[in-house]
């Protein structure tokens, strides 16, 4: 029998030169060993008619405390050799694996184990048919690769912890199955190395904390000054701070500047543009200025101009010394004295500046007379 927890394989040997070269074939049954009792056991087919020298029988699911009876027939064309038995109980004789998995946790001074049972044939644990333990063998491992301070220890639990071991030192460590009560013992699992912890010191806490701390600082350094760069771009892309074209901007000292702030303008005189027109009114012959007012016009003491009341007309109204610019001028003039005076030195400064516009003075208000017709 071959067998690994409830995997279960039956093999014989056969003798081919006793048939010579006729094809042979094999037969296996097998039956509880209390059916042996009976005068007529019922017998179970497990292989019909094989040519193999096997037959496995993991899938008619034996139970793994109970007692079978087996047995093989060879067939050579319709003659059968007589019944070969075996008797098998696989609690005694089947074997045991190493356990499925093994995890190791490295602590201070200490390794945590986690052992997975040896699976059956239906993935469950064979806890469930039998009493297993663990011997755990660990050893340190030095550089050199020798083994020192070998050590055993077996234990019944699936996570057992190895303690009182040297701290910042690596172990090695495998796990055996075991089978107490018939003293089966499987293979041992592949070695296993982790270094154990100890006890941080201080200095090295600081050093950490430390660096944490630049670290996070660089962090949010890298994301301020990204974050600024980036605040720039998105001004300068959709509020240009430079409003003239590059054209403009490379000639700009070339031209004058029109626009002035309102601190400049407290500083300068006000000028009026005015038409053509107005500055060949002002150039008028000074003949006209001496002519007197028109007939039926006469002027008061206070120079306003009144008119007479005339029965011959009815018309009435405001007139405007537009059309009589020169001789409202000479009135004006004479009148207000210091008034001409001034806006004459106002008109030569304005006609003395080296300017591309005519400009004109700016005309008091003449008042409204009153016009006779």
């Amino acid at each position: 029998m071959i067998t690994l927890n409830t995997n279960y394989t039956l093999t014989w040997d056969w003798d081919q030169s006793s048939v010579g070269s006729d094809p042979v074939t094999f037969t296996v049954q097998y039956t509880g060993n209390h059916q042996l009792k009976k005068k007529t056991p019922r017998w179970s087919t497990a292989c019909r008619e094989t040519t193999g020298r096997s037959c496995d029988l993991t899938g008619f699911n034996l139970h793994y405390l109970g007692l079978y009876m087996l047995r093989v027939q060879a067939n050579v064309n319709g003659s059968h050799s007589v019944w070969e038995y075996k008797q098998f109980c696989p609690d005694k004789e089947a074997a045991i694996g190493p356990p499925s998995k093994v995890q190791i946790f490295a602590a201070v001074a200490a390794l945590h184990i986690v052992i997975t049972d040896p699976q059956t044939s239906s993935n469950s644990s064979m806890r469930e048919h039998l009493k297993l333990s663990f011997q755990i063998l660990y050893w340190e491992h030095s550089e050199d690769g020798k083994v020192s301070n070998l050590k055993t220890f077996v234990t019944e639990s699936n996570m057992p912890t190895l303690s009182n071991l040297t701290p910042w030192t690596q172990y090695c460590v495998r796990v055996q199955s075991r089978y107490e009560y018939y003293n089966k013992t499987s293979s041992f699992t592949p070695p296993q190395c982790i270094q154990t912890e100890g006890v941080v010191p201080w200095w090295k806490i600081f050093l950490y904390f430390l660096s944490s701390l630049l670290l996070c600082f660089l962090v949010l350094l890298v994301f301020l000054y990204g974050g600024h760069q980036c605040f720039q771009f998105c001004k300068a892309t959709l509020f240009p701070g430079e409003k003239l074209p590059s054209p403009l901007k490379h000639h700009e000292v070339d031209y004058p500047c029109l626009l002035v702030s309102d601190s400049e303008l407290d500083l300068c005189d006000p000028v009026i543009i005015c038409a053509e027109s107005a500055i060949l009114e002002n150039n008028v012959d000074p003949a006209a200025d001496s002519a007197g007012p028109p007939v039926g016009l006469g002027q008061d003491s206070s120079g306003r101009h009144s008119r007479q009341n005339s029965s011959s007309s009815g018309d009435s109204g405001v007139y405007s010394a537009g059309g009589n610019s020169g001789a409202v001028q000479h009135n004006m003039a004479s009148t207000f004295p210091d008034v001409k005076r001034h806006f004459d030195s106002e008109q030569l400064k304005m006609l003395s500046m080296k300017s591309d516009f005519k400009v004109c003075p700016v005309v008091p208000d003449e008042g409204v007379v009153d016009m006779e017709v």
